[in-house]
């Protein structure tokens, strides 16, 4: 019986758990990070939250990406940078709600190599009386990523915790 009883706090436990599960932006998607791209155009086609990644995927010997102010991004000018990344596979945390900008060291900035991006913050999770009354959220949202990441955390753990009860001859 204190068996049953600890499997069941387990499974309890496990249930409230939930993550937000970060998204990766690849920045240009399958064309990547090179002249000739319209970067605005793609950055607005996304939606940054705080703890997601952009990724720079590039020609290491050609390219490479450096985190600038507005000024320097404006100007296509490497001045006062605050990070700088040449791997060509660049996986960089965007770790504030704030305006980022982006743009390539190495002369690709004037030719288009550049993109800005607005983080927003996480958005709370939904009240319950919201989820009462209905409410829906985007799919691709952080709250519905987060729900989506625990239901499947939960249900991984219950099968392990099943399979293992089971498995053994607990019963």
């Amino acid at each position: 019986m204190p068996l049953i009883f600890f499997l069941f706090l387990l499974i309890s436990a496990a249930a409230t758990i939930s993550s937000v599960s970060a998204t990766d932006h690849i920045v240009g998607a399958n064309r990547g990070w090179n002249p000739g791209m319209n970067y605005t155009l793609w950055a607005n086609n996304q939606t940054f939250y705080v703890n997601d990644l952009i990724s720079f995927r590039y020609q290491k010997t050609q390219y490479n990406v450096f985190e600038v102010n507005q000024t320097g991004y404006d100007n296509c000018t490497t001045d006062g940078a605050v990070g700088n990344w040449s791997s060509g596979k660049d996986f960089i945390l965007l770790d504030k709600a704030k305006r980022y900008y982006f743009i390539c060291g190495n002369g690709g900035c004037f030719q288009g190599m550049k993109v800005s991006v607005l983080v927003h913050p996480l958005p709370p999770p939904p009240s319950s009386s919201a989820a009462a009354a209905g409410g829906v959220s985007k799919p691709n949202s952080a709250a519905a990523r987060a729900r989506r990441s625990g239901l499947t955390e939960s249900l991984c753990l219950g099968l392990l915790i099943g399979w293992i009860w089971l498995g053994s001859g607990w019963i």
